[in-house]
Formats: C-alpha cells, structure tokens, sequence
C-alpha cells in the first residue's frame, strides 16, 4: 500500500456548475487531513467497478452500489452512505469482499424524530384542512367547527421499530402524555423499559395505535409489512406516519382505506416509486399530508450526516472501526482486519 489514502464521493454531491450539492456538508476536515485526496466520481447507477478502481473508501448519497461496484483489485474498505436508509447498497456483496458499509445514525437521529412529530401535529391538528379553510375567506373560514382536531392527552403512540429513530420518536413525544406501545423483535427492552414503552405483537401495535408511525428499515422481511389486513386492523380514527421507506408499505392498500375512511389520515415522506408520480391517486386526497422524502432535510441533518461519513472514513484510514458498521460480520473477515492493520500502520498515530 502507498500513496494517499484516497475518498471518493458519488457524483451527485455535485451541481452541474461544480458547486456542491448539500452546502452544509462540510468537506473542510477531509480536505485538510493528512495524507489523504478526495475526489468525485461520475453518478452512475449502479457505480462502475472501474470509477472505484483506486480509492480507499467511498461516500455514497443516491447511486446503487452492487456486485458490479466492487473492483477486483480488493482496494475499496468501505462505503459510507449518506444517511442511515441502505437499500441501494447490496450488503451481502460488500460482506463477501470484505468492504464495511457505515450509516450515520447520529446525523438522523432528531431529525426525522422530528419529521414524525411534524406530521403527527399536523394531521391530529388538521393542518391543511384548516389552512384551506383560511384561505377561502369568511365562507370557508366559518366552517371551522367541523373540522375538530384530536388531543393527544391519554392517546397511544405506536412505532413499528424502536431503534435509533424510534427510539428518539418517544424521547420528543414524553411531554405529550401519550401511552407508548411498540413491536420490535430485535426491540432493545432495557430502553422500551426506559422510555415507558409496551412490547406489543405485530397485530396488537395495530389495532391499539392512535399514531402508527413505521420505523423499521426495508429489508426482504418487511417489504408490504404494512399490508391490507393490518391497515384493516387500524381504528378508522387512527393516523399512519412512513418516514422510513415507501415499500415497507402497501401504497395500494393504503390509499383504498383512506379513499374509504377506514382510517383518519396518513404522513407520508416515502413512497413505493420516487420520484412520485403526478397521477399517483393518494396525492388527490384530504386526509394526506405528504413530503419528497426530504421532511427531515436541514441544515444540522446534513451537517450531522457529512461529518459521520468524514469522521468514518479517517476512522477506517486511522486503522480504527468506524461507527455505524452495518454488516458487523466483516469486522472478523480476514481480508477487512488485513486492511485495517494495513492502514494503521502506514496512517496510524
């Protein structure tokens, strides 16, 4: 190993005119670290094994990231994807070659707490009925009175997944005085326990949520796990909330029980296919309040997210596992702990 250890960034971090993308995304502390070039590569989808051919590590935001991706020559140690979501990642590909993916947890964390609580305010507070109603003047204005919102006091928050972003869901939502119920086979109990938070069964979760906001990651075992028997499940005064991913949801099934009242509302920042269709039915409906898969989008996200990545990478270059390894099995692989002695003792302290 010699030379510089070397970062490449997806294309897409990138404006055509060259400036950046995400400006809160502070580049300064890779660009002066010591003994490393970072560079951007082309935004194909999925990346080209020969765009990775000599980089050490990779800070990826939208493009696919496959078999495909992985150079023979066995130099790319990690992945460090934008955000904590991982579905363009082929995990399994990046296990086998010994590659770690990392996610940013930290960066996520409040602000997509947040996001849920944004939308559990405004549906239970008909935000957009009542913006509507201001709107149209003295006529619409006075027809306030049928458009009541719902208290929170004594209601039941539900979470399906109680990780990173569940679990701060429930921190923000104490003052609120809610019963807190979650389903989560891999729930962590002694924060359930912490946090106030009742174990439920998956049917249970439905059936006794007020607010059902889904946090759990899209994997093979979740896809459609919100489907038409559970949303049938739901009280029809019940609210879904999906920051998480859209295909963790049965988008059909969902918008035919709210075309027929069978549940009060949906918060939807994700949607099966993205960018969503102009035609998509569940956009011409009231009881919708949606966002581009970017409601949890600020200044401090994409900061918080920018310096995980760049705190991962010098990590990995240091010789050290970085925080927010996904595929925890490849730190035992032979051909990661080559690497990262490799790395230690060429940019180690």
């Amino acid at each position: 190993m010699s030379g510089p250890f070397r970062v490449a960034l997806s294309g897409d971090f990138k404006k055509a005119d060259g400036s950046p993308t995400f400006p809160d995304f502070d580049l300064q502390p890779l660009l002066s670290a010591p003994n490393v070039e970072m560079a951007y590569i082309g935004a194909d989808s999925p990346l080209k094994a020969e765009q990775l051919a000599d980089f050490d590590a990779l800070i990826l935001l939208v493009p696919r990231f496959g078999k495909e991706s992985i150079h023979p020559n066995g130099r790319l140690s990690v992945v460090a994807r934008f955000g904590v979501g991982y579905d363009n990642v082929d995990v399994q590909a990046c296990t086998e070659a010994g590659i770690a993916l990392v996610i940013t947890p930290d960066g996520v964390r409040r602000p997509v707490a947040v996001s849920i609580v944004a939308f559990m305010l405004a549906l239970t507070g008909k935000m957009l009925i009542k913006d509507k109603l201001t709107r149209g003047g003295p006529e619409t204005f006075n027809q306030r009175a049928q458009h009541m919102g719902v208290g929170l006091v004594g209601r039941t928050l539900g979470a399906l997944g109680i990780g990173n972003i569940g679990a701060e869901l429930f921190r923000m939502a104490k003052p609120f005085d809610m019963k807190f119920i979650a389903h989560d086979p891999f729930a962590d109990k002694t924060v359930a326990k912490e946090l106030g938070i009742e174990l439920v069964g998956l049917e249970d979760l439905f059936r006794r949520a007020d607010v059902l906001s889904v946090n759990c990651p899209l994997t093979p075992e979740t896809h459609h796990i919100v489907n038409a028997e559970r949303l049938a499940l739901m009280k029809p005064t019940a609210y879904l909330i999906n920051t998480a991913r859209g295909p963790i949801v049965d988008q059909k099934a969902l918008t035919k029980v709210l075309q027929e009242k069978r549940i009060a509302g949906a918060g939807l920042d994700v949607f099966e296919v993205e960018p969503v269709p102009a035609d998509e039915p569940i956009l011409k409906l009231d009881n919708v309040i949606v966002a581009p898969h970017a409601l949890c989008w600020t200044d401090q996200c994409f900061a918080g997210n920018g310096a995980a990545d760049v705190r991962a990478v010098l990590d990995l270059q240091k010789g050290q596992v970085p925080r927010g390894v996904v595929n925890r099995a490849v730190l035992d692989a032979p051909r990661f702990r080559a690497r990262l002695e490799a790395f230690k003792a060429r940019y180690g302290a």
